[in-house]
């Protein structure tokens, strides 16, 4: 789902926030330092941060203990989503996702609630293969075969969504996939700040 985007995006926004490490500087200002000529990106990007409470965006909200923000932005099929998410690590070190601020321009909206709809699903969908997406050869046969060996998220562990659309006039632009790319990058991105390792790999590192 969201093709050859969900992984292009995961390499480009870690790259994007190892470089604002490396600068000294917060990763959500430094992605708007960059999209000075891109106007579509840098509203979707700050409805983001501001209704996630990203510190300096008008709404800072403090994080419960133990938990950690990530940020990504991803333009796709004529839309641009960002996606701010809070993680915790759980018993074992597995990353557990419990909230994800979604913000797009899909150009006009037709129906909201179906725009809602889409990003809630793909995101569970990223999540689940951004952390269980991984397909083993053994003996010349793919080893996961059931949900036993490929498990994906459940409703206990799906983080609460939320989704923020910016008004537009333009005509009305791909939803389907569009919640897919930005949500592995984002999780690594917070994984980062709480364990100071950078993950380059797909699927996330999670301790069994």
């Amino acid at each position: 789902r969201s093709v050859g985007h969900s992984h292009n995006a995961f390499f480009h926004e870690r790259f994007v926030d190892e470089l604002a490490h490396a600068a000294g500087r917060d990763p959500v200002a430094f992605r708007l330092a960059l999209l000075e000529d891109a106007p579509r990106h840098r509203a979707v990007l700050r409805l983001a941060a501001q209704k996630a409470g990203w510190p300096g965006f008008g709404n800072d909200a403090p994080l419960a203990a133990g938990r950690a923000r990530g940020v990504a932005l991803h333009q796709s099929f004529g839309s641009v989503v960002a996606q701010v998410v809070e993680v915790s690590l759980g018993a074992g070190g597995v990353p557990r996702v419990h909230r994800v601020v979604c913000a797009a321009d899909i150009g006009t909206v037709v129906n909201p609630a179906i725009v809602a709809q889409q990003m809630e699903s793909a995101i569970v969908f990223a999540l689940s293969a951004a952390l269980f997406g991984r397909i083993d050869i053994e003996a010349g046969a793919v080893r996961q075969s059931t949900f036993a060996d490929l498990p994906i998220v459940g409703l206990a562990a799906a983080p609460v969504v939320e989704t923020h659309l910016v008004e537009s006039t333009r005509p009305p632009a791909g939803v389907g996939e569009i919640g897919v790319p930005p949500l592995a990058p984002a999780v690594a991105n917070a994984l980062f700040v709480l364990t100071g390792k950078q993950v380059r790999e797909l699927p996330l590192a999670v301790s069994s």
